[in-house]
């Protein structure tokens, strides 16, 4: 039996279930259209025995200590060694990716679970001093109690298992709400890791389903207390709405318009290695990617020449082929879209440096120049393998081009002076900025996040701690305290 057999199930209490919903959501290979598994919708219902299994098991896995649940993320790093290369067979399948682009995101995921291994034992509290004669104060870290997390498509193993592993390894229970696009990458295989590794049952839950069957339920359950999203800013702000509604604390990982600038003195062959990257892989289907290049003056025109060239070598094609670069978008639906979004764009003046074909859900890459500067498309996120190519006039005109977005997540600065691009990223509105290097960087021990419409909150670190505890004051007198009635 294939993975997408075993595994496109709900997983809830630690069984393998169909759901009890009355329709299906159809698992599609985006390149040839074939049809991997068919997971029948977990209904309210599920959800509301998925939110009570992870309460009460999550009880008696607070109370293990932190060296039980350190040996569980342990075996489950293990697994996914073992596992690695099924693993990165499945998401060439469910997501459409490059081979390298898989097993990226699978090398990733690895670091981060070692973070999480290492979470769990962390110290946990402090003692601090009191005004107060004779009494002692206890701040205690304890954890939230369940989490809910719901992934997006693109990179569905990583970013699902971000948030999972470091919350189970804190002491928390989950329950996983994976993307249409990827119930397996982002839900099934994980829920079998953690299985494997000796999870006791109810601590991890995995609910494939759809607002149309569910509604809101997954964010208004009494039962999570922190909502991890990652996904769209239109449906960030509804779930961070929603939440901020039933007192519940959320980590929103949204949207992005990232720039990445190439200043005057930049080395225009590394920058234009950097931008190729940055832009087009998976198909720029990534938050991080740099929607807009800014390039100054004075190297664009050499800028510009090298980098169409690159981009016009890229092959786009099968995913499972060594030499393609580009695979298909995700469906139909994104592929039409971004279709008609690059149309209406020359319609409106852009002028196409690289016009690329649409074959069904493979898209091959646009570069777009002299958009004017009130054009919607700047402003906004672009899914897919479309580059802006924007030529700027000092560096004061860049700063201001890289800020003119409602979104702030990621970008990068190109140029030989080090402390000159510190310098120009901290005048940048974004959560992350990177001097000489991608758009697209992703460490287990730094806070990933953004400003403005790209989000609210931290993971990474301390602030996955911050995520996914809470603190306690217990105050001890050893003496007595003085009443003034």
């Amino acid at each position: 039996m294939s993975i997408f057999t075993d595994l496109a199930h709900q997983y809830i209490d630690g069984e393998w279930l169909a759901g009890t919903g009355s329709w299906d959501i159809i698992d599609v290979n985006p390149y040839n259209g074939e049809k991997l598994a068919a997971v029948t919708v977990a209904t309210v219902e599920q959800v509301d025995r998925a939110y009570r299994a992870a309460e009460r098991a999550q009880r008696d896995w607070a109370a293990t200590g932190p060296y039980a649940r350190r040996t569980v993320l342990e075996r489950a790093l293990r697994i996914t060694e073992e596992r690695h290369k099924e693993i990165v067979e499945a998401m060439i399948d469910e997501l459409g990716g490059t081979r390298p682009k898989a097993e990226y995101e699978v090398h990733l995921a690895m670091e981060f679970l070692r973070e999480a291994v290492q979470l769990a034992v962390r110290p946990d509290g402090r003692t601090l001093p009191s005004p107060v004669a004779g009494k002692e104060n206890r701040v205690q870290r304890l954890p939230v109690g369940v989490v809910a997390v719901i992934s997006p498509f693109n990179f569905p193993f990583l970013v699902t298992l971000k948030s999972v592993a470091p919350a189970l390894a804190l002491g928390n229970a989950v329950v996983i709400k994976p993307n249409q696009n990827a119930p397996v990458a982002g839900g099934g295989i994980i829920a079998k890791i953690f299985e494997d590794a000796g999870l006791p049952a109810g601590l991890l839950n995995v609910l494939v389903t759809d607002i149309a069957e569910i509604g809101d339920a997954i964010l208004t359950h009494p039962v999570p207390k922190v909502i991890s999203f990652a996904g769209s800013d239109r449906t960030g702000r509804h779930v961070g709405s929603v939440a901020a509604r039933h007192f519940k604390r959320t980590v929103l990982e949204l949207s992005g318009n990232s720039a990445l600038v190439v200043l005057d003195d930049a080395d225009v062959d590394y920058a234009v290695d950097a931008a190729v990257f940055s832009r087009f892989v998976f198909q720029g289907q990534v938050c991080m990617a740099a929607n807009r290049i800014l390039v100054d003056a004075g190297v664009a025109e050499e800028f510009t020449e090298k980098f169409t060239a690159r981009v016009r070598a890229l092959k786009t094609g099968d995913p499972r082929e060594a030499d393609t670069h580009i695979g298909p978008l995700i469906n139909s639906f994104q592929a039409d879209a971004l279709t008609a979004l690059v149309d209406r764009a020359v319609e409106s003046g852009a002028r196409a440096l690289v016009r690329g074909s649409t074959r069904g859900n493979l898209v091959e890459p646009t570069v777009l120049t002299d958009l004017p500067e009130d054009s919607p498309l700047l402003g906004q996120e672009i899914f897919g393998p479309v580059a802006l190519l924007v030529v700027f006039d000092g560096e004061e005109e860049a700063v201001r081009l890289a800020n003119a977005t409602p979104y702030g997540l990621s970008g990068a600065v190109h140029t030989r002076d080090v402390e000159r691009g510190v310098r120009f990223a901290r005048r940048v509105e974004t959560g992350m900025f990177h001097v000489n290097d991608s758009t697209i960087v992703d460490e287990p021990l730094t806070a990933f996040g953004g400003e403005k419409a790209s989000g609210l909150g931290r993971l990474g670190g301390e602030a996955t701690v911050e995520a996914f505890t809470t603190l306690k004051w217990i105050s001890v007198q050893h003496g007595r305290t003085q009443f003034p009635i």
